[in-house]
């Protein structure tokens, strides 16, 4: 694992702490199918979640909410249809959530943007 990787890891799992103390139920990390990947599956009451982390050392890319694009909403909505299809999860309530965490020295921000963006189709 370099060290890009470390601190993205470092990143997700900070958001799973910081998920878990919002109410959540983390089911899954690092889920991976033919179609994609998604970094947390969680449960909020009867709402299935499924939530990306971006992870920043700096504003040098901008901020870490700008980096979930339209080609990287469509990829994490074709993996949570097939994690739902596969399953048998289709008819539960589902929604995309956004946690970015901003390091800056030795201080972490944390932020969660609940219904991030809507199921985008290809």
């Amino acid at each position: 694992m370099n060290q890009r990787q470390a601190f993205g890891k470092a990143g997700e799992e900070l958001a799973v702490r910081y998920l878990k103390k919002k109410g959540y139920k983390v089911l899954e990390q690092n889920y991976t199918c033919p179609v994609g990947e998604i970094d947390i599956i969680a449960r909020d009451k009867k709402t299935i979640i499924f939530v990306e982390v971006k992870t920043r050392r700096s504003m040098s890319y901008g901020s870490a909410r700008l980096a979930i694009t339209p080609r990287k909403q469509r990829k994490i909505s074709m993996t949570a249809l097939y994690y739902l299809k596969s399953n048998h999860q289709m008819d539960q309530d589902a929604r995309f959530d956004v946690v970015t965490v901003q390091s800056i020295g030795a201080t972490q921000e944390i932020d969660l943007i609940q219904n991030a963006f809507d199921l985008a189709y290809p």
